[in-house]
């Protein structure tokens, strides 16, 4: 029995505690629902919680957007899309459960006529499959629209919940494009909703490895005490992409490799790397501190010698013949975009004081990985001969957050023989080894938390803002620095990246 939804759901596995907690009476609109993000996640994410037995079995799905369709014509929609793309094996009887809950509101967002009938479709959905008033507004759109999405919102008082009830805007990135923007952006929102109902989607923190970096630290005595400038030589943190831009020209070009990647994944992946232990796991605590991370990141004082922009050119990736960034369909052949960034940062606090964090992101680079990388400092002392120790590495702790997610520990070991030679081996851990159940997708976990008001894996506000006044400089001095570096696709990147580390005597790892 839930508490939130006073039911007993015949398919739900009480063997089942990865995700335990059902959402109570409620609705989900989602504004762009044409849009790939929507019908590649954010539909299939809806069907899997359903499936899983995590959605009561009244709740509605509202889609609006620009098309002549009818309800039907939006659950075929629906359908198709979970058939593709959805986690868990498609039933029947789920599927039907959750059609009687799907409405379609055709219309622009500028359209006082179509908010009309969203709202007259609330309250039917209210009375029909009881709800209760609970509504999420999920902005699967550009952000230029957010304004106007959010005041037809508040026009049409579907912003303001029923006594008793609630309502929350779910926004998608970026969050603006520079400090002032998303200052901008935070005032607009919150204009119409208070901050602790508005959820900024990262869907990074969705991910069971980020979140497992959490209980690797504080839930084992192993590691947090070398987490630390006294044993920490520096820490790495990659999320490299094999792929180009695809069709997201329009998005991309002007945006780039930082502000797409950097200001919010990479640094909340090093919020998290670097953080002290909260008193609880709340989002207040939480957010407390990361703002205290963020807050004290330096930036390098060279940033020409210490930060580092490029774009991809032409080359050879996966047996294929790659074009150049500046031969892509839609892109200025004079763009200035960065597919690639790279950055030096310190954290100015007595637990990292002198240890950089190398932060890098890029397109079309040797294969898809994201990965955080803990290098621990060199034995002070080694009773060893050199010779039995020259093919003997750092250690380190490699945190996987995608695709073979999991942890690998690598140290030295005696190779086996008659003399004394060291060489480095790996300890792994493996999600799909050790646990019998797949990880959920990012987008389950964060639209249940959504829908029980859990703003724990949610950059708030003032994290949003930080992470611009670190990237907002590096920006500035790139637009005035001329034009970006070049790599050719298929590579690990630009070589002023490898001179960057090299400068401090390190080198990045080939994931």
């Amino acid at each position: 029995m839930s508490e939130k939804s006073g039911w007993v759901n015949p398919l739900r596995d009480p063997l089942d505690r990865r995700l335990p907690r059902i959402a109570g009476p409620s609705g989900l609109v989602i504004f762009g629902v044409t849009g790939d993000l929507s019908r590649k996640k954010l539909m299939p994410a809806v069907y899997d919680l359903a499936s899983r037995g995590l959605l009561p079995p009244g709740f509605s799905l509202v889609g609006f957007a620009r098309r002549d369709w009818a309800d039907e014509d939006f659950a075929q929609v629906v359908h198709d899309a979970v058939r593709e793309h959805a986690r868990t094996p498609f039933r029947e009887e789920v599927w039907l459960q959750l059609a009687k809950g799907m409405r379609f509101i055709p219309g622009d967002f500028s359209d006082d006529e179509a908010f009309g009938k969203l709202k007259a479709t609330v309250e039917e959905l209210d009375k029909a499959q009881g709800t209760g008033g609970n509504f999420a507004f999920y902005l699967s759109v550009p952000p230029k629209f957010f304004p106007t999405v959010v005041q037809q919102l508040k026009a049409h008082s579907l912003s303001k919940a029923p006594s008793g009830s609630w309502r929350r805007a779910v926004i998608e990135k970026p969050f603006g494009h520079d400090l002032a923007s998303a200052e901008e952006l935070n005032r607009v929102v919150h204009e119409v909703f208070a901050p602790d109902e508005v959820f900024r989607i990262d869907h990074y923190l969705g991910k069971e490895t980020v979140q497992n970096i959490l209980a690797l630290r504080f839930a084992n005595t192993l590691f947090e005490p070398i987490w630390n400038r006294s044993y920490v030589d520096h820490v790495q943190i990659t999320m490299a992409e094999d792929i180009g831009i695809g069709g997201r020209a329009g998005y991309y070009d002007g945006i780039g490799a930082a502000r797409d990647v950097i200001q919010n994944h990479l640094l909340q992946l090093l919020a998290l790397t670097a953080m002290e232990e909260p008193a609880s796991f709340d989002a207040v605590n939480l957010v407390t501190e990361k703002l205290k991370v963020f807050k004290a990141v330096r930036l390098p004082d060279d940033l020409g010698r210490f930060t580092v922009r490029a774009q991809y050119t032409a080359g050879w990736q996966g047996g294929g013949k790659a074009v150049g960034y500046l031969q892509e369909e839609g892109i200025d052949s004079h763009s200035r975009t960065d597919t690639y960034a790279a950055v030096k940062l310190e954290i100015d606090n007595r637990r990292w004081a002198g240890v950089p964090f190398y932060l890098r992101t890029g397109k079309r680079l040797g294969r898809r990985v994201t990965e955080i990388a803990v290098v621990f400092q060199r034995a002070p002392h080694s009773p060893f001969d050199s010779m039995a120790t020259e093919e003997l590495g750092h250690n380190a702790l490699v945190i996987r957050v995608q695709p073979d997610e999991g942890v690998t520990m690598r140290f030295g070991s005696k190779v086996p023989g008659t003399s004394m030679e060291l060489r480095d081996v790996t300890m792994d851990f493996a999600y799909g080894q050790s646990f019998t159940e797949s990880s959920p997708e990012a987008y389950e976990r964060l639209i249940l938390d959504v829908l029980l008001g859990d703003a724990n894996l949610f950059p708030r506000t003032e994290e949003v803002e930080e992470s611009w006044r670190i990237l907002d400089p590096i920006e500035e001095f790139w637009e005035s620095s001329g034009r970006p570096a070049q790599y050719p696709a298929g590579t690990w990147g630009p070589k002023e990246a490898d001179e960057m580390l090299a400068r401090d005597g390190r080198s990045w790892r080939r994931p």
